[in-house]
């Protein structure tokens, strides 16, 4: 992605204390989120996190309780027409019209695009193995998820939302579907938000992630930052522990008697320093996966105070 820093910075998404409530659930809690043009964003959670609640406010689909939602600069409950003629959707529920066939599925969602491109859609399907001729209703659920896709990206939109992209499929078409995603990225200017509660694939290709845990974002910024600023120590005391080590910055701490594990969030000198002042050596170190620091955000629910905050 050759894009200029200034378009780099420019927010595609901006979510400002946006909450909602479903009878007496809180499916979003003063969730505040910046994503940023050109850019892979990946946003994970469990099950019920609030991560296609989040979406379809983005998609003007709900509106916010309280709080505010922009796409482009634009209110989607709005100016729906502003937004959504510039945004690609793949839902989870691949809901296509069955009857019809590929072709005249993409002949079909090429009359709600201007910029509809015929030459990239057919270079997708064919990329995708979809026969044409197929009735939507005879698609596998990898192939359903193909089509979708190539309808998301044929008018090439600048922001593509993704809800789940990879839910129930084998790990060949995951591949395929995430080679596009980047693909699409490489584009000058694109951006793409999916959502997905598989971290692995999140980590291959994403720039930015955020995470929700029960309707709150407990975490967001670049990956690698967020990489870079989590620790997995284990410590070694000289004496048996009776009770498990206090590190500030620690999210979780495993271990018994002489060896603990801690899972930090903090500068390395700062966890090696408060280590040595509770008498221990640090005798193995690394940073954490994404599924790790998840698993340990999760668990704590971190509160307001010590996220880390959403990079634009």
């Amino acid at each position: 992605m050759n894009t200029p820093s200034s378009s780099l910075m420019e927010t595609v998404i901006d979510l400002a204390g946006v909450s909602r409530r479903f009878d007496a659930r809180l499916a979003l809690d003063g969730v505040t989120l910046a994503v940023p043009r050109g850019c892979v964003f990946g946003l994970v959670g469990e099950n019920g996190a609030g991560k296609t609640t989040l979406i379809k406010h983005v998609l003007g689909l709900l509106r916010p309780e309280s709080g505010s939602v922009r796409v482009f600069g634009r209110d989607p409950v709005g100016d729906p027409v502003g937004v959504l003629s510039r945004v690609g959707y793949l839902s989870e529920l691949r809901d296509l019209p069955a009857w019809m066939r590929v072709e005249e599925l993409l002949r079909y969602s090429r009359a709600f695009y201007p910029k509809w491109d015929d030459a990239y859609a057919e270079s997708l399907r064919a990329q995708f193995g979809l026969d044409p001729q197929a009735r939507i209703q005879h698609l596998s659920r990898g192939e359903s998820a193909k089509a979708g896709l190539v309808i998301a990206l044929a008018h090439r939109p600048e922001l593509l939302l993704l809800d789940e992209p990879s839910s129930g499929l084998d790990p060949v078409v995951r591949r395929d579907i995430l080679e596009a995603i980047i693909r699409t990225v490489a584009e000058e200017g694109r951006t793409v938000f999916f959502s997905s509660h598989l971290l692995d694939e999140v980590e291959r290709v994403s720039d930015q992630v955020a995470m929700m845990v029960e309707g709150r974002m407990v975490l967001a910024g670049p990956l690698e930052e967020i990489k870079l600023t989590h620790h997995q120590l284990t410590l070694r005391f000289d004496q048996p522990q009776a009770h498990a080590p206090v590190i500030a910055g620690a999210l979780s701490v495993v271990g018994a008697g002489q060896e603990w594990t801690v899972l930090c969030n903090g500068t390395r000198p700062e966890l090696v320093e408060a280590a040595g002042k509770l008498g221990a050596r640090v005798v193995a170190e690394r940073h954490p996966s994404l599924d790790e620091i998840f698993v340990a955000r999760a668990a704590k629910k971190v509160p307001a105070a010590a996220r880390v905050p959403t990079h634009s």
